[in-house]
């Protein structure tokens, strides 16, 4: 299983002039957002790709301490699909994906690994849920990589998950519904 952290959007829900990226401000625990994000995927699935855009240095440079392949999508502009075609070019191999949003950086490790069990035991599409409500990471077997391949826009797979099977697994992990957005998120 590989982790796929998408952190090459935009941001403009928290700042429309684009100059405050939201995945380098500070969390109360001391960390910034992408790197909380990370660390959690990474703590859960050793190999993992982190998708930044072209020239995302603040990001590239809060990532140093933790052990991910990092790769910029020159087409992050195209949308959120752009930026998970493009990490699963470069990570086709794998046997299954866990999609984490680098705005999530509440998402327990052992949410991750429960998704990644759940593909690894034959699922092929695992999500997590929160008293009923679906939430993030998806988590994606092998099978289907060639819809994944043909996404576009910037609703990345959630035409998949209305379409085919999904496995829902059951947490008590409120951060699988909660995103940083706005400044008052980061409260």
């Amino acid at each position: 299983m590989t982790g796929i952290l998408l952190a090459a959007g935009k941001g403009t829900r928290f700042d429309r002039s684009g100059i405050k990226n939201k995945l380098t401000r500070i969390l109360p625990s001391g960390g910034s957002v992408v790197a909380a994000s990370a660390r959690n995927l990474k703590t859960a699935l050793p190999t993992m790709i982190v998708v930044v855009r072209p020239g995302s240095v603040d990001i590239v440079d809060q990532l140093q301490s933790i052990d991910c392949r990092i790769v910029e999508c020159p087409f992050a502009d195209e949308g959120m699909a752009a930026s998970l075609v493009h990490a699963l070019s470069e990570a086709q191999d794998a046997q299954g994906w866990v999609i984490a949003l680098a705005d999530m950086p509440y998402v327990r490790p052992a949410t991750i690994a429960a998704l990644a069990e759940a593909i690894s035991h034959g699922a092929d599409i695992a999500v997590p849920t929160y008293r009923g409500q679906r939430g993030n990471p998806v988590a994606f077997s092998r099978k289907h990589l060639p819809e994944l391949l043909r996404l576009t826009g910037d609703n990345g797979a959630r035409r998949l998950l209305a379409t085919f099977p999904v496995i829902e697994i059951a947490t008590n992990d409120a951060g699988i519904c909660k995103d940083i957005d706005t400044v008052a998120d980061l409260a």
